[in-house]
Parts: structure tokens; sequence; C-alpha cells
């Protein structure tokens, strides 16, 4: 086997994100861009000879040749076997789960999450660890400096392979084997919740779900797991077939993209019971009940309050995580149940090493993400499973199984208001106009609201003690309230400002006021505080959720 050395020159801003180098796919197609970046990965890894690579993605526009040039680099950087989930797709939840199982040195995921796809949407790389995890700063800052003095990539002369076929193959000396892309996946599945009880839920005349994949990489996943192991009937789960630009639709399990679903729950002659989808990499979740959206703060906090009915986390849970950005109702449950919640930044790498320690078993965060130590991502389908097996044991609706928590622990209203697509130069302006003012902030009042705190999130991990700084602005108010400004890394074009917002409200007979009327001095605050409107232009959010 002949290595090529193909000359290449850096490009400016290939520096990953939260979750890996996101741009759009004109991007990602220049010649030698994904070249450059690859090898930038390979570069900064060491002991890789010889041993194994998990690849795959979540089939979107451009995934199936990216992997075709990943393998002859992956060749020529000396691994020695490729796991590639057939016709190139793999879940990030999956792909976590084949890394931990068949303990391979790391794995390469294709998505850009729960953005759009299609010849001008998005594309993602990321490199996940040894633990399945997605790789911490410290490697992908050393990735992003090897970017910028890159010189020459290396590559081998081999024809594309067939991914549609399991079984293995050869590209040059290394092994490729194409694999199921559920089988791994739905068999840790099954171990953890009690799917004999799901299934006679399932077959109940009195209950039926829906699940919307979106288009999007879970709908084989769905498939297997809900109709044709547990049984539910045929035609369950809905957009179910992966499509390069998931259908014109954009991927995002929120009620915004995923009115349908929501406006099908809220239809009594719809005769459904339950909903939820699922995002582009299957990572993300939305939980619905009868005409009721549950959260995914709300959601985090009821997963952790009704652990003891689920069979692998029956025996306890050693802690929670939540990214700094949620909302603090699994705070009150964790303070309950006598268990530490951890604090953190967003990103799942930041809860690899809480869970890899021993120290958090649930973790979640606000943008529909949850998940738990037996993968090192989130899971989109883990949590549908869970809150499943909740409604099979406790035989509620789920609205009523998130109310009855409201009148134990109290509510934290809460929402998020994105600003997409605005001036990077804008949003850096915001937040830094922001920062100069913290020292002002607290004892300050608007409209009656106090402010007891202001500051610029700042983390320092119990672990290994790596220090995370500037990790969002949080304006802290009296009983609990709290406004958050951050930037979010996952998007492709200018800035996203995402502003959060929470209010507790312990007393029962003001649980049901709507979302936004309940936060409405929070998002006047929000504005006088931020000027977002002057400074951006925008006079409201491009999407609430």
């Amino acid at each position: 086997m002949q290595v090529i050395s193909v000359p290449s020159a850096p490009f400016a801003g290939q520096k990953p994100g939260t979750s890996g180098l996101r741009k759009k796919v004109t991007v990602f197609r220049q010649e030698r861009y994904l070249e450059n970046f690859v090898q930038s990965i390979f570069d900064t890894l060491s002991g890789q000879q010889g041993q194994t690579l998990v690849l795959g993605g979540d089939g979107r526009y451009y995934n199936d040749v990216a992997i075709q040039t990943i393998l002859r680099m992956a060749a020529a950087a000396g691994f020695g076997r490729v796991l590639v989930g057939r016709d190139g797709i793999l879940s990030t939840p999956a792909a976590s789960a084949v890394i931990r199982k068949w303990r391979a040195f790391g794995g390469i995921i294709l998505s850009a999450s729960h953005n759009a796809g299609g010849p001008d949407g998005d594309f993602g790389i990321k490199y996940n660890l040894g633990n399945g995890g997605p790789a911490n700063e410290a490697f992908t800052d050393a990735v992003y400096r090897r970017t910028l003095e890159i010189s020459a990539y290396n590559s081998i002369d081999a024809p594309d392979i067939d991914l549609s076929r399991l079984g293995e193959l050869r590209v040059g000396d290394m092994i490729v084997n194409i694999i199921d892309p559920v089988a791994d996946y739905a068999e840790l599945l099954e171990s953890l919740f009690d799917f004999e009880r799901i299934a006679a839920l399932l077959a109940r005349p009195d209950f039926r779900m829906r699940f919307d994949a979106m288009h999007a990489v879970t709908g084989p996943y769905a498939r297997a797991i809900l109709e044709d192991r547990l049984g539910a009937p045929a035609g369950t789960v809905v957009n179910g077939t992966p499509l390069p630009d998931f259908g014109g639709g954009h991927p995002d399990p929120n009620p915004v993209y995923a009115a349908e679903l929501v406006a099908a729950l809220a239809d009594g002659s719809s005769g459904l019971s339950f909903g939820a989808a699922s995002d582009g990499d299957g990572d993300r979740n939305m939980i619905v009940g009868r005409g009721f959206v549950v959260s995914p703060s709300d959601s985090l906090a009821v997963l952790a309050a009704n652990h003891a009915l689920i069979p692998a986390y029956a025996g306890g849970l050693a802690g929670v995580a939540r990214s700094m950005p949620t909302s603090c109702a699994v705070d009150r449950v964790a303070a309950a149940l006598g268990i530490p919640c951890y604090e953190t930044p967003t990103g799942w790498k930041y809860f690899g090493s809480l869970l890899d320690a021993g120290k958090a078993t649930l973790c979640g965060e606000e943008s529909a993400g949850t998940g738990s130590d037996h993968v090192r991502e989130k899971d989109g389908l883990w949590a549908v499973l869970y809150w499943l097996n909740i409604l099979a044991v406790r035989d509620l609706p789920a609205d009523v199984i998130v109310r009855e928590h409201w009148q134990r622990f109290g509510r934290n209203v809460y929402s998020r208001h994105d600003y997409e697509g605005i001036d990077t130069a804008k949003g850096d302006h915001l937040m830094n106009e922001l920062r100069s003012r913290l020292p002002q902030l607290p004892g300050a009042e608007f409209a009656g609201l106090h402010i007891v705190s202001a500051d610029d999130f700042a983390y320092t991990d119990p672990v290994d003690g790596s220090r995370s700084e500037c990790q969002g602005i949080r304006i802290l108010l009296d009983e609990g309230s709290r406004v958050v400004f951050r930037l979010s890394g996952t998007g492709t074009e200018g800035a996203t400002l995402r502003v959060y917002l929470e209010r507790y409200v312990a007393d029962p007979d003001r649980h049901e006021v709507p979302t936004q009327e309940a936060l409405a001095p929070l998002i006047g605050l929000a504005e006088a505080v931020a000027q977002i409107a002057a400074i951006t232009g925008r006079s409201e959010p491009d999407v609430i959720s």
C-alpha cells in the first residue's frame, strides 16, 4: 500500500465549536477542505496504528462522499480496521455505543445535528474518543492549531467501496467492516428498559403513539425498536426514511419545526396519546402529551424523579448533571434525592468526565438533549423509551405526570428565545457590552425585578481540574429566576443569540399560566439589559421554544 502525500495549505476558520466543525456543504466541498481537517485530526492522534476506527453519520448530503475520502485517509494514517454503518448511517448515540462495545480507538461522526441539510445546507464532522464521547477542548484546540499549519494530507489510491452491503472489505491494507447500524445500539437499549412492559403498553387499544423521525437518521432505529421489537403498529414511525435534505425540513425536534406532531397531539380526533420526535443525528428528542409539550428541562427532571421505575437505574443515581442554561428543575430533584447536581458549560463533552468518573448517571441540556452513562452522547430514542417505561408503570398520561411533578417540586417556568443568523460582529458586541456592565448589575431594579448577582459563567471540571471561561452570561434574580445570554456554537452562518428565561413558581394555582405570559417581566428585563433590538436590529426572536 503506497501512501500518497498531497500538498495543501491552511483554510481559515477550521475551529471546532461545541460539537465539531460545522460549515455549509459548499464550504466542505472545496478542494482539500475536508481532507485538511481530517488530516489535522489524524496528526493530533498518536497510537492509532493497527487500531479500530468507527465511522458514520446522519445520512445528510455529502455524507457518502466524505466517508469514501476518510476511509482512504484512515488507511494512510495506519488504522487497521474501520467499522462503518451500512449506507454510511450511524446515529450519534449509536456511534458512541459501537465505539464502547468494540473498544475502538475512537470514531469520526459526520453530522450537523439539527441543522438543515441538502446541497445548500450544512455539514459537520467531529472526533469522538475511545470512551465514546466527543473529544475534549484540549484535543480540539490542538486540531485547530494543526489546521493553521498543515502543508499536506495523506491518502491512498483506492476505489470507492460499496457501503450498502454488510460484510468485510479492504481499502488498501485496512479492513473495513460494513455493520448493521442498529443492532448494537438496540441491544444496549433493551438491556436498560423493561421491553416487556413497554410492549404491553404499545399493545393496548387505548394507547397510540407517533414517532416523527423528521426524515433523519432515527427512522431505521425507531422502526427496528418500536415497531419490530416492541410491536407498535406499522406506521407508528412517520417520516422514517433518512433523506439527504431531510425532506426539505429542518430536523430540529421543537414545536416550530415539528409543528405537525404537536398539532396531531392537540387534536382529540387523532386518537394519539403520546408523541415524540428526534433530530438529524438522533441525539435530541421532543416529548409531547395530549395537547402538552414537555419542555426538555422538565423532561430531565421527570426522568430523574422516576429513575426507580427503570431497571437500569432502579439501584439509584450517583448524581445528575445539566448544562448551565438548562433550568434548575433537576436541581430540586437532586436535592430531594440527596445526590449531587453538577452545572456544566454547554456541550456534551463536559459530561464525559463526570460519567467516566461515576459522579453522574443522568445528564441533560435544555436543547432537547438527555442521556445517561450507557453511552457518552445524548440519546433521543433512549429518552423516548425512558418515557414509555414510566408511562407503562405509572399508567398516567405524560401531561399528568409532569403536572404532578410540578405539584411536588414547584414549576420552573422556562423558555429559550433564539435570534438566528445575526451579524457575528453585532453578536460579539452585544456580549462584550453585557460583560462590561456586569459589575454594575447586582442590586439593580428593572420593573420590580431585583438582580441579586451577574457573572460570566466559568467551570472547573471536578475530575480533571480543567477550566472553561466565558461560557454564558448569567443574571440571577430573587426567588430562583434567571436570564442567561449565550452565543451558540452550532450554527454555520452568522451568530445565534440564545436568551434563556427561567422563573420559579411554587404556587400550584399559577402553574397553568402560559409560559410567555409568566416570563413577560423577564423578557422585558432581557431587552432592557442587553439592548437586543438596538444592537442586532431584531425586534423579536426567530424561534421560541
